[in-house]
């Protein structure tokens, strides 16, 4: 029966697929080249056989290699996936220093996970994952490194989690992952991550197709009948794995015509039928001892050690276990691995013999794995597998392991957690005597259901806690309803969020002071997503009280916090500072431990302090919130604190840093499920991808897109906010209408559907596009309304961007000295508060208008100044533009010429005569009418004193207006 084994095989008609695999080698590391590999196909398709031989060519090619292999009954055995892999690693090396300990759960497994008190450094999941991608790249500086994961669509949630991280940012250096899986079994959240790895050109994708029918019969069954060999060929569909089960069926006597795949049912496996008769027949000839052994080996998975098999199978010596197991492995049913481990040959036959092992005697086996476990002290993550397994009824004390499992995996692998709870409390009684335990179990797991990505369901069974209450639950239906809230939140259901907490809030008795604090800043927040601060402010203010009268300091900085984003968000300047102080002083006299119950007070904090343009505060508040956050395992406040950390940086010209912490925060948003969230996240990833890559660039653009997608047709604050990212994009692609559709979608005709303190910000986009299709009356009101509305904030950055607006039309009018001088003010409003990106911009454009309006000198210190600041923070689409606008020597000392007085859009219809385009295309390219063309012209005419085409053709030439610099429309201010 050996034959049968796949891996024991030539490899029969997979050339090309190593041709693509050795190219994939020969490019390591190199950009462009994929970081993982996909290989997929159906059950017994050779995929392992692929991998066997693609990983001794990279082992002689000098790698190393990694391989790891998910098991389907270790479904919810967190990491196992990538912990078998870790297995093959110097075990000296993993303990050493140089890896760091917030990788345990991943390098060792569940054994890893001790306890409460010694799990809390693995609290953050992402930032375990950042630091099993940091081994990764450790490993790979060494020779490369190449980590193959098999049987991928078994792979617990936890793993599929940390995969598509690392397909979405894929490991530095020389690393590849290379992942086989069925497809047709396959998650969806695994093929939706592998699929834009594809569009992003990650991941490259290899199908396995059928054996060919000539090379297979030729290598494998050249001694048969030609007719023969090709029925079995026909019914084994080119499957290499079924195509040898029947090769072995035919030489024992069975008919090549007697067994066809397509002729039976599917085992759970995805083995049909008839072929798992074939592969379980060789157990037929084994004896009792043997049997019972091959069961244990199949439902011990990874525990298949000499001394668990003894205790699991009954035999009373060491040397009766050698002497089956010895027998066993001669048949090649089973194969020792290096760490002494027992496993039987293939995968699919292990599936088979755990299908066909009686449910008492699987029961059995996890039963006394498990009681072993907790002998040798084990810890309850790693026994919960088979707890889990072994039980057939309600047992308390099971229940309590499967209870401490959980709470040790809450913040690693939420949705294993959530699943050993489902499974506590499927098996509980449903009694009065166990009604207080039942609603506890129930709102922990709404809870890991929320922080694993499953917002919807946990929103649901929360409903049901919260609708099944009696009036002694009070205290547990407020603290699912707080819960709600949140989940509706990041379901987009603000309004849904509000009713519920009103509903609560109105309750008669009231909540105790503590709820009545939480619930109080969750209305808050469901206000702030709804641009409905105002109604709520009494509530924030009531929660204030409270808070203040019962000694919570806790309490009082959330509620300080939450008001001053409030009215930040609205414009109050003098309210939000008083506030965001308070909060500060609060905020900076608590230690860590205190802050942890309430970390969302530090992001609220936070991002009032962006919004309020004290950028080192903010970031120092985020920083601090980041560290609260990953040590306790608060992971749906990541994506908000590193927002507001990439949102600083942004402005203060970091564009790497910000880029980073933005995509962080993606990966957070995706994992937890929230479209809204995601659409929020990739607001700041698009503004800073905007500014970080070179002109002509379309990543920030697809970007905006996906961000208004991810949104819907919510008319929510992120909504809003991912239309208007969209229209500075837009502009800065050159479509100006859709960048006005844009933004007065977002906030209407009056923008009143914006929160007060973006409007300036989005005026100065709108004078942009009203510019750039002519109509200079609404650019003109557009820009008076950004000087109203910024005066009235007072801060000095929207007083920089209303200044901008108004040299913009300053420029337009021809005004070039006037321009440079309000673009130079914007600047200097920008500097004090360190928002250097928006200084560098400014400096910019100031220096076109000192070229144009004859001052050399004054535009070349600006440029220097700005293009320093740009180049320092890695703002690329600003030094793309400080080369075009770069002062030159000539051009500081020459005269005016008659061109000078050209408007913006003269000088461009200008250039386009000369290029020797007619009227009718110009209209077409500026998206004009022809007879503003016509107008612009009779201008043009008139102010350089030519009269005819040729004539203004030749003094474009004359003066080489190809030097000057272009005028260019990067994104407007947002903030």
């Amino acid at each position: 029966m050996a034959a049968l084994d796949e891996t024991a095989t030539m490899l029969v008609g997979r050339a090309e697929e190593l041709g693509r695999l050795d190219s994939v080698i020969g490019s390591l590391g190199q950009d462009g080249a994929p970081a993982v590999v996909d290989i997929a196909g159906d059950a017994g398709m050779g995929k392992s056989r692929l991998l066997s031989e693609f990983c001794a060519r990279a082992r002689q090619g000098g790698l190393t290699v990694l391989r790891g292999r998910a098991t389907e009954y270790e479904r919810h055995t967190p990491f196992q996936t990538f912990t078998d892999a870790f297995a093959d690693v110097d075990r000296a090396l993993l303990d050493s220093d140089a890896v760091p300990e917030a990788a345990a759960p991943v390098l060792r497994g569940a054994g890893g996970v001790r306890g409460s008190a010694s799990a809390a450094g693995h609290r953050d999941r992402f930032g375990l994952y950042r630091a099993v991608a940091d081994v990764l790249t450790r490993l790979g500086e060494r020779s490369g490194l190449v980590m193959v994961l098999d049987d991928l669509h078994w792979a617990d949630p936890a793993s599929l989690e940390l995969l598509d991280l690392v397909v979405r940012h894929p490991v530095r250096g020389r690393v590849l992952v290379v992942v086989a899986r069925r497809e047709r079994q396959t998650p969806h959240s695994l093929a939706a991550a592998l699929t834009r790895g594809v569009d992003s050109g990650a991941v490259l994708r290899m199908a396995l197709r059928p054996l060919p029918e000539l090379e297979s019969i030729e290598v494998l069954a050249s001694d048969l009948p030609p007719r023969d060999a090709k029925e079995i060929h026909r019914s084994s569909e080119g499957n290499p794995l079924y195509f040898l089960c029947l090769l072995h069926a035919y030489r024992h006597g069975a008919s090549s015509r007697g067994t066809d795949v397509r002729a039976h049912g599917d085992t759970a496996s995805g083995v049909p039928s008839g072929l798992g008769s074939l592969l379980l027949d060789e157990l037929s000839a084994l004896t009792a001892a043997q049997r019972r052994t091959v069961e244990a080996v199949a439902v011990l998975g990874d525990h298949a050690t000499p001394a668990m098999l003894s205790l699991t199978t009954g035999h009373t010596t060491v040397e009766e276990l050698d002497d089956c197991v010895g027998a066993l492995a001669r048949r090649d049913v089973l194969r020792r691995g290096s760490d002494s481990r027992w496993s039987l040959r293939h995968p699919l036959l292990r599936a088979l013999v755990y299908e066909n092992t009686a449910a008492p005697r699987r029961a059995e086996i996890h039963r006394g794995a498990a009681d072993e476990l907790a002998r040798a002290g084990a810890s309850a993550a790693e026994r919960a597998h088979h707890v889990e397994k072994s039980l057939v009824g309600w047992d308390p004390v099971s229940a309590a392991v499967l209870r401490e499992a959980a709470a040790q995996f809450t913040h690693t692998a939420p949705a294993t957690a959530a699943h050993l709870l489902d499974v506590v409390l499927r098996l509980m009684p449903d009694t009065p005597a166990y009604a207080g335990q039942r609603g506890e179990l129930t709102l922990a797991r709404a809870r890991a259901l929320g922080v694993g990505g499953s917002l919807r369901e946990s929103r649901d069974l929360l409903h049901t806690l919260i609708s099944g209450s009696g009036p002694d639950d009070a205290s547990l239906r407020r603290d699912a309803t707080a819960l709600c809230a949140m989940m509706e939140r990041h379901l987009g259901h603000s309004p849904e969020a509000t009713a519920l907490l009103r509903r609560e809030l109105s309750r008669s008795p009231g909540p105790d002071p503590r709820q009545t604090v939480s619930l109080g800043l969750a209305l808050g927040m469901a206000a702030l997503n709804t641009v409905s601060y105002p109604d709520v402010r009494d509530d924030i203010e009531r929660a204030l009280a409270v808070a203040r009268s019962h000694g919570d300091p806790m309490g009082e900085t959330g509620a300080l916090a939450l008001a001053a984003l409030g009215e930040a968000y609205e414009g109050e300047t003098a309210q939000a500072c008083r506030f965001a102080d308070a909060a500060a002083g609060l905020a900076d006299g608590l230690t860590d431990p205190d802050l942890t119950d309430l970390c969302e007070a530090l992001v609220w904090l936070a991002w009032a302090e962006a919004l309020l343009e004290r950028y080192a505060d903010a970031e120092r508040h985020a920083d601090r919130g980041l560290d609260v956050a990953r040590r306790s395992g608060q992971v749906h406040v990541l994506p908000h604190l590193l927002s507001s950390k990439a949102f600083v940086h942004f402005n203060t010209c970091r564009l790497p840093s910000a880029l980073e912490s933005a995509e962080e925060a993606e990966s957070v948003a995706r994992a937890i499920g929230s479209s809204d969230l995601l659409a929020f996240t990739l607001c700041f990833k698009s503004l800073v991808l905007l500014l970080s890559r070179p002109l002509g660039d379309t990543s920030a653009l697809t970007t905006a897109e996906e961000a208004v997608a991810a949104a819907g047709g919510s008319s929510h604050w992120w909504a809003s906010l991912a239309r208007c990212v969209l229209g500075h994009t837009a502009l800065v692609s050159g479509d100006p209408h859709r960048a006005r559709d844009a933004i007065l979608k977002a906030g209407g005709p009056e923008l009143l559907g914006l929160q007060p303190s973006i409007r300036p910000g989005q005026l100065d986009t709108l004078v942009s596009t009203a510019i750039a299709v002519n109509d200079t009356e609404q650019a003109a009101r557009w820009a008076a309304r950004a000087v109203e509305e910024a005066d009235r904030m007072g801060l000095q950055g929207q007083r920089g961007a209303a200044l901008r607006a108004e040299a913009a039309l300053a420029q337009h009018h021809g005004d070039a000295r006037a321009a440079a001088d309000l673009f130079e003010r914007a600047a200097q409003a920008y500097a004090p508060s360190g928002a250097t990106l928006w200084e560098a911009y400014c400096l910019l454009l100031a220096t076109v208008q000192a070229q144009a309006a004859g001052d050399g000198p004054r535009a070349l210190r600006m440029w220097e100044r700005a293009r320093r600041l740009a180049d320092d923070g890695g703002a690329r689409l600003l030094s793309d533009l400080a080369s075009m606008v770069r002062p030159r020597a000539e051009e500081a000392l020459r005269e005016p010429t008659e061109l000078d007085e050209l408007t913006t859009r003269e000088r461009e219809i200008a250039e386009l005569v000369a290029e020797g385009l007619s009227n009718q295309a110009i209209a077409a390219k500026l998206y004009i009418s022809h007879r503003t063309v016509e107008t612009h012209l009779s201008a043009i005419y008139r102010k350089t004193s030519v009269s005819s085409r040729s004539a203004l053709a030749g003094i474009m030439t004359r003066v080489a207006l190809d030097r000057r610099p272009r005028t260019t429309h990067p994104p407007a201010h947002w903030g």
